[in-house]
């Protein structure tokens, strides 16, 4: 009998892994080296021959001192005395010029045009329709024969929609430069719109030390994660001499109602403040915060020398904004010498408002960290962001 040389197949996965290790540590010798080394090797073996001939063991000396194979040691010599032979000065440069090595197989990769955009999602699946293993898709991509978009879904635009937006960037072309056409400033334009700010997100990435315990995070429903709607107005900074004179920041404003708690529970005592809320956005709900937070805003913080110019609060065409010709907020707006006026964005613009195109991410980046726990603490947590220099 026999003796097997593995017993089962966890001595055999043992020394698997173990030649793995064993293979890594193996250092492979590089077979392209430089002309400074090769004429290095040349020079030692000169100093060590005799009368044009070597020792039994000098290339193998020599391979070893500068980590060269003594094959190449061999053919570095022999290159060598030919060239002497022939009373021509010694060079043994590589002789490899350029691009060396097998040439590339040719392939052609239009195919790709015609398979169905659903059908190459991932490499594995352009692997296997092109007939072509991943790791030399992997290379294309490096090469940029190939390369990766994220496709993400655009607001559908109607031919009315270009047509306003094209109308829209128009009238922002200032008209009195006819020689030198510029767009015009917009620091008489104040941008409001509402986000949700979320207390914590569904899924959050942090990095830990290995020995290091995971976070375990619970809630009833993911699904309903509190959260409170915030109305932000914000305009251009304005900067004089290098300083900031006006930051732009009028106001973050949370749509709640502030109640008093009817009976004690294990999170408050009766008669506490509790913060609830608004859950469904009214027309009537934002003409209130309009007059009473946002015109008020506006008003104290709006640089006193522009105090007499056309002030335009730009808007989306959200249901529950206000019309811009509502008769209680055209009412309130011309008080204390201002003239605030209400513009409509084209449809389907988000990326005509700052806030939609960027300001309300980073908020939303910063605050995440702020490690609030209720819906109390969030509040403010949103007001230190706002008035942080980091955005």
């Amino acid at each position: 009998m026999h003796e097997q040389p593995f017993r089962s197949c966890r001595d055999l996965a043992c020394f698997f892994f173990l030649f793995l290790d064993h293979a890594d540590q193996v250092v492979q010798p590089k077979h392209d080296y430089s002309d400074n080394v090769r004429q290095q090797v040349y020079q030692a073996l000169l100093m060590r021959s005799k009368n044009g001939r070597l020792g039994k063991h000098d290339t193998t000396i020599v391979s070893e001192q500068f980590g060269v194979k003594i094959r190449t040691v061999q053919r570095i010599w022999k290159r060598g005395k030919n060239q002497l032979a022939q009373n021509i000065p010694v060079k043994v440069p590589n002789l490899k010029k350029g691009r060396s090595g097998r040439p590339a197989i040719p392939i052609d990769l239009e195919n790709l045009r015609n398979i169905p955009l659903q059908q190459r999602m991932t490499l594995e699946d352009v692997s296997s329709r092109l007939g072509i293993s991943k790791t030399k898709i992997h290379r294309y991509l490096k090469q940029g024969l190939l390369r990766h978009h994220s496709s993400s879904v655009k607001p559908y635009l109607t031919e009315a929609n270009k047509k306003t937006r094209l109308k829209w960037c128009i009238d922002m072309i200032d008209q009195s430069l006819l020689d030198d056409p510029k767009f015009k400033d917009l620091f008489d334009i104040v941008f409001i719109d509402e986000k949700w700010f979320y207390l914590y997100q569904k899924s959050e990435r942090y990095y830990l030390l290995p020995d290091e315990d995971e976070p375990h995070r619970i809630c009833k429903n993911k699904n309903y994660i509190p959260r409170i709607m915030f109305l932000c107005v914000v305009a251009r900074p304005r900067f004089r001499d290098g300083v900031c004179v006006f930051d732009g920041k009028i106001g973050c404003f949370p749509l709640v109602t502030i109640e008093h708690a009817i009976r004690d529970s294990p999170y408050r005592l009766r008669g506490e403040e509790v913060i609830k809320p608004i859950q469904s956005i009214t027309r009537d709900i934002i003409r209130d915060f309009m007059i009473n937070k946002v015109l008020p805003a506006i008003r104290a913080k709006w640089p006193r020398e522009d105090v007499h110019k056309p002030i335009f609060i730009q808007q989306d065409n959200a249901p529950t904004h206000l019309k811009v010709d509502d008769p209680q907020f055209c009412e309130c707006t011309k008080q204390d010498g201002f003239d605030i006026r209400l513009i409509c964005q084209p449809a389907n613009s988000p990326d005509f408002n700052v806030l939609d195109l960027g300001f309300f991410r980073a908020i939303q980046a910063i605050q995440d960290k702020k490690n609030a726990k209720t819906l109390k603490e969030l509040i403010p947590a949103v007001h230190e962001v706002k008035r942080s220099n980091s955005i």
